[in-house]
């Protein structure tokens, strides 16, 4: 697929906002993320997320993203939680740096690292400003998160402002994997205030009504991962994105 940017773009504003589905290649086999992709995709998914931040297997990464390539049309983007999660085939990639990390190596060292990759591969890179909301997940810990509680929405539409101003084009505020709360919508209001590019939101959103909320805060797109992992119901995507794409802006 070419150009997926202007891709999200057309379908946000055709369609109304999008899902994104997470799929870890290290909690899913290539024959399972496969037919996962495809059920999703059925389901009215917009987008196929291929990573997370413990997902380290490069040739496992790349077995199941050219598994998933076989199997839909929608585009396949890379969601790597370091250098090991880039690997050939897929559409894109969500080029991020962890904004509020104390760790200088998540902000920009292993985004000079991979760059070479992503030029290799023939990745469309999308410039996103990843920014971690709440504490005790993974990527939390994996990231060296200094952490935005989820009262303060004022902080994260600071480094959300920020990124705008340093051109990046999209924002992924993300509770975590398995997150036990979501992104408010509060604070995705505050952001969707200030931020004039692509608004993603993830972590913990599980029903439709919650995405619903997210998306009249302001979100373009919602990420689902871990609900789909743990078994939850087909019917319950459709109706998510029933949901979101009946938002009008």
């Amino acid at each position: 697929m070419k150009n997926v940017e202007s891709y999200l773009k057309a379908h946000r504003k055709k369609k109304g906002a999008l899902l994104f589905v997470l799929i870890d290649s290290e909690n899913a086999g290539s024959q399972s993320a496969s037919r996962l992709a495809k059920q999703v995709e059925k389901a009215g998914a917009s987008a196929i997320l291929v990573g997370g931040s413990s997902a380290t297997d490069q040739f496992v990464m790349s077995y199941t993203v050219r598994s998933i390539k076989k199997s839909v049309k929608i585009p396949i983007i890379l969601f790597p939680g370091n250098v090991t999660g880039i690997v050939p085939g897929a559409d894109a990639i969500l080029f991020s740096s962890l904004l509020n990390s104390d760790n200088p190596y998540f902000i920009s060292q292993a985004q000079a690292l991979g760059a070479p990759s992503v030029l290799k591969f023939h990745l469309e890179p999308l410039p996103t400003a990843y920014i971690i909301i709440g504490e005790g997940t993974t990527v939390w810990h994996v990231g060296s998160a200094r952490t935005i509680p989820f009262d303060k929405p004022n902080l994260a539409s600071m480094y959300a402002l920020s990124a705008q101003f340093m051109g990046m084009r999209f924002v992924y505020l993300e509770a975590g994997s398995g997150a036990k709360s979501n992104v408010r919508p509060e604070m995705v209001a505050a952001v969707r205030k200030v931020f004039k590019g692509f608004l993603i939101v993830g972590g913990g959103i599980r029903n439709p009504h919650t995405a619903g909320e997210i998306v009249k805060a302001g979100a373009d797109a919602i990420v689902i991962g871990t609900y789909i992992e743990k078994g939850g119901s087909f019917n319950t995507i459709g109706d998510i994105v029933k949901t979101i794409q009946s938002v009008r802006k």
